[in-house]
């Protein structure tokens, strides 16, 4: 390279018929770019070029050098800094989902707010909107037309539903045995239900409990009226007995001075899973890490509710003033051993057997709620997120 550069400033006529000074440039170049040249012609060739070299003479080296080192792209500009790069990881976003309830916020479902309140949702990527319900709210029909993605019902009546096409499928029932219960007076003498005589029962008239009652019990001179829903009536006269939730009407009358007794349904074998979480079919298919995320935080949730309920139970007195406090501890202590009746292991709470539901879906037959093969109970629910 040193020959080519020489040669470039002969063409220019600058080192033209100077052969000593060329050897110079030629060795100052090769030195200053650190190439080695063999220690006999390096020695002769600074030895002959120094007694040469006038002061005239150096501006010509020191342009040779410069333009050497441009040429290199040599620079006295401090290098750019790299650029900084964010290794914070980023959030993940939630997924946003609707949970409708079949009533106002109470005791039934607190498992659900408990899931809210302790972010038991939001650990699994939920942000969930809790839509409280109320009389008429259409629940099913919202969660099968997709206005909602996830609802609570009870058993019956997604056997009842589907049955009009509604096609949702239950996939976590955290109480297992049913709260229903015929509330009547102690002081009536009625202990059972064969006792149930000579009376009058406040019962809705859309409640699928009522059939299958007729069907087993005689019933003799039991006058049937619809329930308003008010324990009124029932604390005025000692012959009226009432449709009841056990952890709720009892609380109420007690505080009124009543003496009531409970005749659960279940014990006549009536018994659907209550306060069921349902969603449709196509979620099922579509999204099934959504809902898996959606059981295992209602299913923490409700283990959460019915061993720490008082957080809750404030969350709920808040968004529904008629339920006090005093009577949501009392719905929580009624609750537990109702949600843990029969499970395999305590681990498994929310369970749901194939048994169970085609139990249900025969008794609805036998209650002439459904007609015969009106709905196949094996596709009523799912248990994959058990």
């Amino acid at each position: 390279m040193a020959t080519d550069v020489v040669s470039g400033f002969e063409s220019t006529g600058i080192l033209r018929g100077r052969s000593r000074f060329r050897e110079q440039v030629a060795d100052n170049i090769v030195r200053r770019r650190g190439r080695r040249v063999s220690r006999r012609t390096n020695t002769r060739r600074i030895r002959h070029v120094s007694r040469k070299v006038t002061m005239r003479q150096s501006p010509f080296v020191f342009n040779a050098v410069l333009g050497i080192l441009l040429l290199c792209g040599c620079s006295s500009e401090p290098a750019a800094a790299p650029k900084s790069v964010n290794t914070e990881p980023s959030a993940k976003k939630l997924d946003e989902v609707e949970l409708a309830l079949n009533w106002l916020p109470e005791a039934e479902h607190g498992g659900f707010f408990a899931a809210d309140v302790h972010g038991l949702f939001a650990e699994r990527q939920l942000k969930v909107k809790i839509i409280p319900g109320g009389p008429g709210v259409p629940v099913i029909q919202n969660v099968a037309t997709g206005k909602v993605t996830f609802g609570v019902t009870n058993a019956d009546q997604v056997l009842v539903q589907r049955a009009q096409e509604a096609d949702v499928v239950a996939i976590f029932a955290p109480i297992q045995q049913s709260p229903r219960c015929i509330m009547v007076h102690k002081k009536s003498g009625i202990t059972k239900f064969e006792d149930l005589k000579d009376m009058t029962l406040l019962i809705k008239a859309n409640q699928t409990f009522l059939g299958f009652l007729r069907k087993k019990l005689p019933l003799p001179n039991v006058q049937i009226v619809d329930y308003a829903g008010s324990v009124g009536p029932f604390l005025q006269d000692e012959k009226i007995g009432q449709q009841a939730y056990v952890f709720s009407e009892p609380f109420l009358v007690q505080k009124e001075g009543a003496e009531p007794l409970n005749l659960m349904v279940s014990d006549i074998g009536f018994n659907p899973y209550t306060s069921v979480l349902i969603t449709r079919a196509e979620v099922i298919e579509k999204q099934p890490e959504l809902v898996r995320r959606m059981v295992e935080a209602c299913r923490l949730g409700w283990r959460k509710y019915l061993d720490e309920a008082e957080k809750t139970n404030e969350y709920i007195h808040s968004l529904n003033k008629e339920m006090g406090l005093e009577i949501l501890a009392f719905g929580t202590l009624t609750l537990k051993p109702l949600c843990e009746a029969g499970l395999s292991s305590p681990e498994k709470l929310g369970e749901m057997t194939a048994e169970r539901w085609q139990t249900l879906a025969e008794q609805l037959v036998e209650a002439e709620t459904l007609k015969p093969g009106a709905v196949d109970p094996s596709k009523a629910f799912d248990t994959s997120f058990q």
